[in-house]
């Protein structure tokens, strides 16, 4: 008897175990799935290993039209939508949808206009500027009907990617199709598809500092699967871009608007500080403390604005103050990249200028020298000015004036000694 009843309880446990762990879909979803296990079974087995399959979430669930969406068709007596946008997302996700509206990756497409998107549209070209620019900052995505859209704006996963529906950005460029995985977004790599290259390095310098050498030694400590993924609590062997960004601490909620705890903007010629960057600090600071020491933090940001300073004052406040004089003086045209100086200053502070600054803000120390303030150094010293002069002579001359810039005028002997006897002592010669 005994016996029979534990098979019985034995048999009940894999029964209810089994119906909980196995999805259930809605007929128009197993329709979805009939077909596309056969013509796209990447995607299918992706979601199968999915938290939404788990949550019973299936192809319709998220395809499912929504009324106004411009974009959607009939599709085998189904109507759906390609586009799953943010507006879809937030049917569950709101809370983090509202957040990510406030962001800058909400309007990364706003670039469009811009002295980039001149490069990429006019200077080189527009299929350039459709497969780089576009496919980071988000394109139009402009609708031809009956579930086809106008090539040179789709496919497209740029975050800020403005859709039919008027809604901005996909979930999609972090998440990833069609697993929509949170760990994914954690990874450094993730953030990378975007933020690398010459003008905003990021995760080459995030690969070369402190914590993202601990990141890869440690990758197996950092319980990235984590529903919650709270750090000090659920790992603590690294932070990665998302730590520091966007995830949860103890204090502070998670948050999909990635400017929350920025203070400072790197991007522009001049940086400045942000409206409300104190608060903004402090919730960055609030993330460092659960490694660092206050006076470790404190001492960092002093390192860090002193930094910034030197970038703003020494090159990026002079430099803008000469081409706002060669502007206005009639010597360079409206036209933006048709003279050589307009190259020479747009990348000083655009490419080297962010580099700087990035490279300080992320603990890179080659970025912030080598790739950083030598190039600037050297474009501003030995084209910048030259250029300058050339198209007006005089321009420069109380920039030059700047105790900044007063070791152009050669060092004293004592200084000339001093590296002498440096490089003796140093290389025996």
């Amino acid at each position: 008897m005994r016996s029979c009843l534990f098979c019985a309880w034995v048999v009940f446990f894999c029964v209810s175990s089994f119906s909980q762990s196995t999805p259930k879909i809605s007929k128009q979803g197993q329709q979805c799935l009939d077909c596309h296990s056969a013509s796209t079974p990447g995607a299918v087995e992706q979601w199968r290993g999915s938290a939404h399959a788990k949550a019973s979430v299936d192809c319709y669930s998220c395809h499912q039209a929504s009324p106004g969406d411009p974009a959607t068709f009939d599709h085998y007596g189904l109507k759906i939508a390609v586009i799953v946008t943010p507006y879809y997302c937030a049917r569950c996700h709101k809370s983090e949808v509202d957040q990510f509206e406030k962001s800058r990756h909400a309007d990364a497409a706003h670039f469009i206009g811009s002295l980039d998107n001149m490069l990429g549209e006019v200077v080189e070209g527009g299929p350039a500027a459709m497969n780089g620019c576009r496919q980071c900052h988000g394109s139009e995505v402009q609708y031809l009907g009956d579930g086809k859209f106008d090539f040179s704006t789709w496919p497209n996963s740029g975050i800020g990617r403005i859709n039919p529906d008027g809604s901005k950005g996909t979930c999609a460029a972090c998440h990833g199709r069609h697993s929509f995985s949170s760990a994914l977004a954690r990874q450094p790599e993730n953030c990378g598809k975007c933020h690398m290259g010459p003008d905003h390095p990021q995760a080459e310098i995030y690969t070369e500092s402190k914590h993202g050498i601990q990141f890869r030694a440690n990758i197996a400590k950092m319980n990235l699967d984590s529903k919650s993924w709270v750090v000090g609590k659920d790992y603590s062997a690294a932070p990665t871009c998302a730590t520091c960004h966007m995830s949860a601490t103890s204090n502070q909620k998670i948050t999909h608007d990635v400017g929350d705890r920025i203070s400072y903007t790197l991007r522009p010629v001049v940086s400045f500080k942000l409206e409300n960057w104190e608060k903004r600090r402090a919730a960055m600071q609030d993330v460092c403390s659960n490694c660092h020491a206050t006076g470790w933090v404190e001492n960092f940001y002093k390192q860090y604005e002193g930094t910034v300073e030197l970038y703003n004052e020494k090159f990026a406040k002079p430099a803008k103050a000469i081409m706002e004089k060669l502007y206005a003086s009639g010597k360079l045209t409206k036209t933006p990249f048709d003279e050589k100086i307009e190259w020479t200053y747009y990348e000083m502070w655009h490419h080297q200028g962010r580099r700087a600054r990035m490279g300080t803000a992320m603990m890179g120390p080659d970025y912030t020298q080598w790739h950083g303030f030598y190039e600037v150094s050297k474009t501003f010293y030995n084209e910048f000015i030259p250029e300058a002069e050339q198209l007006m002579p005089g321009v420069t001359a109380d920039v030059m004036k700047s105790d900044y810039h007063k070791w152009t005028k050669g060092l004293t002997p004592e200084q000339v000694q001093q590296q002498i006897e440096f490089y003796r002592r140093r290389y025996n010669q």
